[in-house]
């Protein structure tokens, strides 16, 4: 399947000619386990497996092409890579006039990009998913791992993205998700969801809602999110605590690895905070009101509707509303 846009380039083309491949040969196809021998191999495809890829995860660069380039690909006493990087316009250490994605890792072998990241009962992101880079020099002072295990405690500061790349981002994953298809709407992430105590990336800058129009990722109806909202406005018994508590239960319902039975404060502040740099990122806070559980809520209705007739702050109208005419 040829992209006459994207051009999935290795680290090469940084000194010399660039390379032009195929997306669609990064991922093998049928069996390709052996090698030669004085043997016969019968395939007989087995029903009971399932794609190695779940994930997609996105990711800011934090710096420019030419240094993202390089502790990318390059050995170091903290290796990271990822499966693609993505450069802008503007950067004077690109070494060309158009965008081209650049392929760093085979889709079929694990890049060090997510860490010991969790989403939905997984851990080890990185042996699960796909890495984007985004080249954006987003950044916190001082970096988050530096400062207390409390949102809000850095000062971070949030480039808009080229609108040129996240278009080319848009086709590389819409590349990616025609190939694994079990890479859901939810399980389009971002490196925050799945390590909210140490990364922000790719921030609240980055168009998830534009990227949901596109068939990429997750994004809600406003239309239900005020229906929710109307509803917990309504509701004025509970105390802050036990709203917060259950805010943490819909979280890991909806696929963040918080723990909804050993929480504390500061964790559900932090994985708060993950939630609405990804959903609201017009007011990113890290506090359980109103607005944030309403539109978790309606993520799930969306996604996940089975997993609402268990909650106190759901009225019992919604839930039938929900269910199948016989």
């Amino acid at each position: 399947m040829p992209k006459s846009r994207i051009k999935a380039c290795g680290k090469q083309a940084l000194i010399a000619a660039t390379c032009s491949l195929a997306l669609s040969a990064c991922a093998g196809n049928g069996f390709h386990n052996t090698a030669s021998g004085d043997f016969r191999v019968e395939t007989v495809p087995s029903q009971n497996a399932s794609e190695r890829v779940r994930f997609l995860v996105m990711h800011f660069t934090a710096s420019d092409f030419a240094s993202s380039l390089e502790v990318l690909t390059q050995p170091s006493s903290y290796p990271v890579s990822s499966h693609y990087l993505v450069p802008e316009h503007g950067d004077s250490s690109y070494p060309h006039p158009d965008l081209r994605v650049y392929q760093l890792v085979d889709e079929s072998r694990r890049a060090w990009h997510a860490g010991p990241g969790e989403w939905e009962d997984r851990t080890q992101v990185n042996d699960q998913s796909i890495g984007i880079e985004i080249v954006n020099r987003g950044r916190c002072h001082p970096p988050v791992e530096m400062v207390a295990q409390k949102a809000g405690e850095e000062v971070c500061f949030f480039p808009e993205f080229d609108r040129e790349q996240i278009e080319l981002v848009i086709e590389l994953s819409r590349d990616i998700l025609a190939r694994y298809p079990e890479i859901t709407p939810t399980r389009v992430v971002a490196h925050a969801d799945i390590r909210p105590y140490r990364k922000v990336d790719p921030g609240p800058r980055f168009p998830w809602e534009q990227l949901a129009a596109a068939g990429i990722g997750a994004w809600y109806d406003d239309d239900t999110v005020n229906r929710h909202l109307e509803n917990l406005r309504g509701n004025t018994s509970s105390d802050r605590e036990s709203i917060r508590l259950r805010f943490a239960r819909w979280l890991a319902d909806y696929g963040y690895g918080i723990d909804p039975e050993t929480a504390t404060d500061g964790d559900i502040g932090l994985y708060t905070r993950a939630f609405q740099y990804h959903f609201r990122p017009w007011k990113v806070d890290g506090e359980v009101d109103n607005q944030t559980r309403a539109i978790l809520l309606a993520l799930l209705e969306k996604y996940f509707p089975d997993k609402l007739g268990s909650y106190d702050d759901i009225d019992t109208g919604v839930i039938a509303e929900l269910q199948p005419a016989e």
